[in-house]
């Protein structure tokens, strides 16, 4: 029993990591730019399928590297193309050309790479167990939750440290007095779009190393990405890195006593939160 909880326990912990990397880079978008990005699934996918078809030239490694940077670049486009026409507008507008975008990447997927399930090429060195007792320590899963965390400390050292993050969180609380002060606003935006499309592209290659590949790979971890950010409050990273680990963590030990609850759990948790604290966990109140 205790190593059945053990695993679903470290299981539920990389799923977490996966809807905490999706959810800092929704959050990213949604707090500079107010796009409520439900393409964001759509993204994880294309980054997965590239790496898929990148791995036979330059190997694993390669398409780990190279993989979700042509995700981000990509994004760049479409944020310079589409997204960037309804800053301003009603948010509905954004939000319903990003749904449309999400079954366009989908379906597009799904015409390239074929609707049935693909394997993903992992190490055989990386699939083997650490030790026969906790034989669900693979090193895979490890792998995952260090690349996971190397992905978040450079996030925020890029956010802290460089001239970029730094406009960034200077636009994400007065956008108009940083255009005031000479930052090109568009270019601002299009950058950081990138860079949450980035994190979406990285997890998506993680992701089908774990789940395998599949067209709705993005759809059935952008939810959860959505409640990750809400449980960790509206406008604080360090609150949606909190909320998706502690939803992965509590769909995890969920599994054990109540496998039906196991999605369940995750929005009762999220109304729980907003009953007690609306703005969530590390959310600042009247941020939004």
């Amino acid at each position: 029993m205790t190593q059945l909880i053990l695993f679903n326990v470290f299981n539920g912990l990389i799923v977490g990591a996966f809807y905490a990397l999706m959810a800092l880079g929704l959050s990213l978008i949604m707090n500079l730019s107010g796009v409520i990005n439900f393409a964001h699934g759509g993204f994880l996918a294309v980054g997965a399928y590239l790496a898929y078809s990148l791995i036979p030239y330059i190997g694993f490694w390669g398409g780990l590297i190279v993989a979700p940077f042509l995700t981000a670049f990509i994004g760049l486009i479409v944020e310079r193309v589409l997204i960037r026409r309804l800053y301003g507008r009603d948010p509905l507008y954004s939000l319903l050309l990003t749904f449309g975008l999400a079954f366009m990447f989908e379906d597009g997927t799904r015409f390239i790479w074929g609707a049935q399930s693909l394997p993903y090429q992992v190490p055989g060195w990386l699939l083997s167990p650490l030790s026969s007792e906790l034989f669900f320590l693979t090193g895979y899963r490890l792998f995952m939750v260090l690349i996971v965390a190397i992905a978040v400390i450079g996030l925020f050292l890029i956010l802290g440290r460089t001239r970029l993050g730094i406009r960034i969180r200077a636009g994400t609380l007065d956008l108009e007095t940083v255009s005031v002060l000479g930052v090109n606003v568009r270019i601002l935006r299009n950058l950081n779009f990138g860079l949450g499309i980035y994190l979406a592209g990285l997890a998506g290659v993680l992701a089908a190393g774990m789940l395998g590949l599949q067209p709705t790979i993005g759809s059935s971890l952008i939810m959860p990405s959505f409640v990750a950010i809400i449980v960790g409050g509206l406008g604080s990273l360090p609150g949606t890195l909190l909320g998706g680990l502690l939803i992965g963590v509590a769909s995890g030990i969920t599994t054990v006593f109540f496998p039906s609850a196991t999605e369940a759990v995750m929005y009762v948790m999220m109304a729980a939160v907003l009953l007690v604290r609306p703005h969530g966990l590390l959310g600042e109140e009247g941020r939004f």
